[in-house]
């Protein structure tokens, strides 16, 4: 027998209307669903009710105090009669504009918010043009802060509304902004009085779209008034987040952004979302034109003529070395339909397989874990599932509040509602100080960390027996394993205390809403697949998959590496992750595109560039990846692309790998396409165009279209929704996804069919192999550790305020006044021993090379341990790093190399 809970409700009148809704619900929130609008200026949907401003202040018939309430903290009661917009309600309103104008600066014309700001509004709506408190004592003149790279703090516009320190506090997680002093000198400000740039303000910049007037607003804000521009809602172009904001455009210019409400961000931004998104789309440095090198260098060049030299040069490669001397590397940071193309580019008209993407050197190491241990290689569950109503989160190699701002920002949010987290990293990362337990492991040794955890759960008696009986299979040759790895013997390799290990296994076994989430910390390794499976082996453990709030998460590092995967721009696999090596599948690409295709599976990336070096790959083909930058042992790399006999990039920018190409091709922007992305957690989502191409670049996936064309393989898309029909007809995993269903609201994959709603959570009920499989994985050594000569163990990974190779966060002069420079994490220890102090210059060298940047000394990471991100072009850390690679992968071991350092004098 079923039980059916019914949702208690309410049914009242506002303004002769009647509405009945959920009981518990304000008045506020009944009104908005009858259509009538309450102004309101200090209320936050986001948040609970404040009430502060009284704007909202409604009649309630046979009310408390004369019935005047506030709506958005009145609750909704049967039978009650409600008017909104009565004579008492709308003097009540212009007394309380009156008041907030008696201390306001009117300098409106001016102002950068005239037009958007609320005050000016209801101050029009209700008559007020000036305030009748003329003798009273105001805020004190000229207190304005710009400081900040980004906006401007004017205190007397300040209406003290609260919304930013709200916003700050309870959204974003850091509370840097708060009211100090008393009286008419009350005012919002940093902590103790800090001006901006002094503060721990981040710059996200979320205060700033929050605020209701001109007290808090961009400088470029200043430059532009709304009546001028249109907003064009897209998806942003940094991380895997797939935040949904509005690109703000005046004439064809980008000028601005502002967050909107989407499924992962929920009207959240970071600062390069918020700030470093736009400028770089109409940068002076663009690519317009097609490039040819004559004798070693560029000279502007007709489309005809690129093109023409393009088509033949591969033709004459094809016809001389045969198609897998050919090769193809696709564009994370492009939308999925550009990717569909290139691909079938490099497999109906190349004929080769040879295609991959940058998830190779993040991230491939997932996809082939996840696929081969749970049947599918992406993120399990949603980003808001696994924030929010959590016990315990599981964090392993990820700092999200760097490398996935907004991820990272309600990952605090679930801090404060008492989620406790355990931390598992090398370095001391901001969420460990709000962390219940910190596991400072030594880069390398997850799998260690992995097996110690399961010997615990196991011990304990903590394991979920019917999940494992049910719905795995090979349990007990990972039981006969782990046993090995008792907490002492696993303390010993991570450089933990034992104690910590058995605390943490037990957090984590007992919670009943628990993630893993993790990131390049577990993939970047020579045992990067390993590390993976042992994630999906503790997840299933504890049964904690297919669940809510559980899963193994792997954060996606950029915009559309996810879809750059599912889009089969990989040597083994077309879209939708069907087999190069399954006939039936590579007999229904042939049929559905109509040619004959190569059956040997491809080369990964990483396999091309050692291959071109030895002269078997001979033509190389980049659609905006720079490898010379974002690659292990660069000097490796550019030793392969001079080895080319025949190099082609398309990108928006003279790269510093471009500056090898034979032909430069320029492609457009994100923000002057339209198209989707797919983010971290599976959700397809629109990009659409809000400007026009800069020059002659031209729509990327048009100039393969051409490419394909003169190759003898004719093809043409008058659009990509025309190109997300075809790929929807071939990937059964897109078979729902529709740009009309789109326009609505995000898919997650898979959504086989017009009538499915998409998949918020994955293996729900069964695994999408049939039955989840165990791994025995052995701990294994990195392949490069410290010695007398390399004493110190060096690790990468990203910094808040830069993106990948800085292309577009280098372009923001804002980012740069913070960041500008690269710089090595180092033990306040080790940097005594060394005589180094804080900002010194050092030179650090591996048994690759040699670079000298800025000493950054503290207590982030532990003694004969070093950190560099890879953003910098003064210190490219890549120059040190190793090319060892995992052998199921083939991802490079960023995370691990030896190193030595010296004080430069």
């Amino acid at each position: 027998m079923e039980t059916t809970l019914k949702t208690a409700t309410v049914t009242l009148s506002i303004d002769d209307y009647q509405v009945t809704v959920p009981k518990g619900t304000t008045v506020l929130a009944a009104a908005e669903k009858l259509g009538i609008e309450i102004p309101t200026l200090c209320h936050l949907k986001e948040l609970a009710p404040d009430g502060s401003c009284r704007m909202c202040t409604v009649e309630i018939q046979g009310g408390r105090k004369g019935g005047l309430t506030t709506a958005c903290t009145a609750h909704c009661q049967d039978g009650m009669v409600v008017h909104t917009a009565s004579p008492r309600v709308n003097d009540s309103r212009r007394f309380v504009l009156d008041l907030l104008l008696s201390n306001h600066k009117l300098d409106c014309f001016s102002c950068g918010k005239n037009g958007e700001c609320k005050l000016q509004d209801y101050c029009l709506d209700y008559g007020i043009d000036e305030t009748s408190f003329t003798n009273g004592k105001r805020m004190s003149c000229h207190q304005e802060d710009t400081s900040n790279p980004f906006f401007d703090y004017d205190p007397e516009k300040c209406i003290m509304c609260r919304r930013c320190s709200k916003v700050c506090q309870l959204r974003q997680g850091r509370d840097v902004i708060s009211i100090a002093k008393r009286g008419f000198d009350t005012k919002m400000t940093p902590s103790y009085g800090a001006a901006f740039d002094q503060s721990l303000c981040e710059s996200c910049g979320n205060c700033v779209s929050a605020c209701p007037t001109g007290a808090l607003v961009s400088k470029d804000h200043k430059k532009y008034r709304a009546w001028e521009t249109k907003k064009i809602p897209t998806t942003c172009p940094h991380c895997g987040t797939g935040c949904q904001m509005n690109l703000v455009v005046k004439g064809n210019r980008l000028v601005g952004v502002e967050p909107i409400n989407g499924a992962a961000n929920k009207n959240l931004l970071c600062v390069k979302g918020k700030f470093a998104s736009y400028k770089f789309v109409g940068s002076g440095d663009r690519l317009t034109e097609p490039l040819i090198k004559r004798n070693g260098v560029f000279e502007p060049a007709t489309w005809e003529e690129a093109l023409s030299l393009v088509a033949d040069k591969f033709s004459q490669l094809k016809a001389d070395h045969g198609a897998d001397s050919l090769a193809g590397f696709s564009c994370s940071r492009s939308i999925n339909e550009d990717n569909y193309v290139f691909q079938k580019m490099m497999r109906a008209a190349f004929g080769t397989n040879n295609v991959d993407n940058c998830a190779r050197v993040c991230h491939s190491a997932s996809v082939h874990g996840l696929a081969h241990t749970l049947g599918s290689g992406a993120m399990t569950n949603p980003i808001a599932d696994i924030t929010t109503d959590v016990d315990v989160i599981l964090l392993v190699g990820s700092n999200p509040e760097e490398a996935h701002p907004v991820i990272g920002s309600q990952i605090r949010q679930a801090i404060q509602h008492g989620t406790k987290v355990i931390v598992v990293d090398p370095r001391k990362i901001d969420l460990v100080k709000n962390s219940e337990l910190h596991l400072q492991i030594q880069a390398g040794t997850n799998v260690a960390f992995a097996n110690g955890m399961m010997h615990v759960i196991l011990k304990e008696g903590l394991a979920d027996q019917t999940f494992i009986e049910e719905k795995t299979e090979g349990f007990e040759a990972l039981e006969r394993l782990v046993a090995e790895y008792t907490p002492e013997k696993v303390a010993e390799i991570c450089h933990i205390e034992a104690e910590d290990l058995i605390k943490a296994a037990k957090l984590y076994a007992t919670a009943e809403k628990a993630p893993i989430i993790y990131c390049l910390g577990v993939t970047e390794h020579s045992t990067g697949t390993e590390g993976v499976m042992s994630m999906s082996n503790l997840a299933m453990l504890v049964g904690k998959i297919g669940k809510p709030g559980c899963g193994v998460n792997p954060l996606r590092g950029q915009n559309n590496v996810q879809g750059a995967c599912d889009m089969g721009c990989m040597p083994y696999d077309f879209p939708g992750y069907q087999k190069v090596a399954n006939p039936e599948v590579m007999e229904k690409f042939e049929k559905a595109w109509d040619v004959s295709l190569n059956r040997k599976t491809g080369l990964t990336s990483t396999q091309v560039l050692p291959a071109a070096t030895e002269g078997k790959i001979k033509g190389l083909y980049i659609f905006g990846e720079d490898p010379i930058v974002t690659d292990p042992d660069t000097n490796h790399v550019r030793k392969a692309l001079e080895n080319l006999e025949f190099f082609v990039v398309q990108e928006l920018f003279m790269t510093e790998t471009a500056a090898y190409a034979d032909v430069v091709l320029p492609g457009i922007s994100y923000a002057e396409k339209d198209g989707t992305f797919t983010n971290t957690e599976r959700r397809v989502q629109r990009v659409r165009k809000a400007v026009e191409p800069k020059g002659q670049a031209r729509e990327d996936f048009a100039i393969f279209c051409d490419v394909m064309t003169r190759l003898g393989y004719p093809c043409h898309y008058d659009s990509a929704q025309e190109i997300m029909e075809e790929i929807a007809s071939v990937t059964p995993t897109f078979g729902g996804i529709t740009y009309e269903r789109l326009e609505k609201e995000g898919l997650q994959w898979p959504c086989r069919t017009l009538e499915d709603a998409g998949t918020p959570i994955m293996h729900v009920g069964e695994f999408t192999r049939g039955k989840g499989l165990f791994m025995a994985i052995p701990y294994k050594k990195a392949r490069e550790l410290p010695d007398e000569r390399y004493p110190y163990l060096m690790s990468t990974g990203r910094m808040l305020y830069h993106y990948n190779t800085r292309a577009m966060t280098g372009r923001t002069e804002g980012i740069n006044q913070i960041s500008d420079r690269s710089y090595i994490e180092i033990n306040a220890v080790d940097a005594k021993f060394l005589g180094i102090e804080e900002g010194d210059k050092v030179r650090v060298r591996s048994r690759r090379g040699t670079i000298e940047t800025y000493a950054a000394v503290g207590n982030r990471v532990f003694p004969q341990e070093v950190f560099m991100t890879f953003h910098f072009p003064d210190a490219n850390v890549n120059e040190l790093t190793n090319a060892a690679f995992d052998d199921i992968a083939i991802i490079p071991e960023y995370k691990v190399c030896a190193v030595s350092i010296a004080p430069i004098k």
